[in-house]
């Protein structure tokens, strides 16, 4: 397999926070990511990863300002590894209610809810994500791991069929979302400890396996 040291990664920055700690977590893992907000280096990347903390129409603002949304939904429809992770994951669906109804980027079918007011909200701190439908993302974890949240709304996908990993508070909500190439997290990975780390390691697995395909049915059609 592909040695994770030559993936090409890129960050997204859009000046939504949590950049060089993300970073970090893909580092222990021997890759060196690329921090930008270039839309050539995201469209040429092995894998994109959108983080992102804070406001999800303040978000959009900020894609918009950097003339990101097409060069997103370009990579996305590439077929290449996509990574969202908390804010990253809520920009993917088709609007958010926070400030009213906000356009978000549409990938997934659905919307963006706040948590029930009867319980504290944000939901912050440590909360278990159970299996609901096995992606190769979760390699190594098992269902019922502990990882991080810190979040005030949640994603509510209009079908659950790619909906991989559910979450209790308040009301179950969707926690990991991973269709082939597109998957997402409301929680925080790089915050996680060892079960945040797989993910990272298993999302550059992924990467690298993506390419050797590629370099099979290129070679196949010689």
């Amino acid at each position: 397999m592909t040695n994770h040291s030559s993936l090409q990664i890129v960050i997204v920055d859009y000046d939504s926070g949590n950049l060089r700690s993300v970073s970090k977590a893909l580092e222990k893992h021997g890759t060196t990511p690329t921090i930008t907000a270039e839309p050539n280096l995201i469209s040429d990347a092995d894998a994109v990863i959108l983080p992102g903390v804070g406001s999800g129409p303040s978000a959009m603002s900020a894609l918009r300002a950097r003339n990101l949304i097409t060069p997103i939904l370009n990579y996305i429809s590439s077929g290449k590894p996509f990574l969202g992770v908390c804010l990253g994951l809520q920009l993917l669906l088709d609007y958010t209610e926070e400030d009213g109804a906000s356009e978000c980027l549409g990938v997934i079918s659905g919307a963006v809810k706040q948590l029930p007011q009867n319980i504290k909200v944000p939901h912050m701190g440590w909360n278990t994500v159970h299996m609901k439908e096995y992606h190769p993302i979760w390699e190594g974890i098992s269902s019922g791991d502990h990882f991080y949240f810190v979040h005030s709304y949640y994603a509510e996908p209009k079908e659950d069929t790619y909906v991989s990993g559910i979450t209790e508070y308040g009301q179950s909500f969707c926690s990991m979302y991973a269709n082939n190439n597109l998957i997402a997290t409301q929680f925080h990975p790089e915050k996680s400890g060892p079960s945040g780390l797989k993910l990272y390691r298993n999302f550059l697995n992924i990467a690298a396996q993506n390419i050797d395909d590629k370099e099979k049915t290129i070679n196949q059609g010689r």
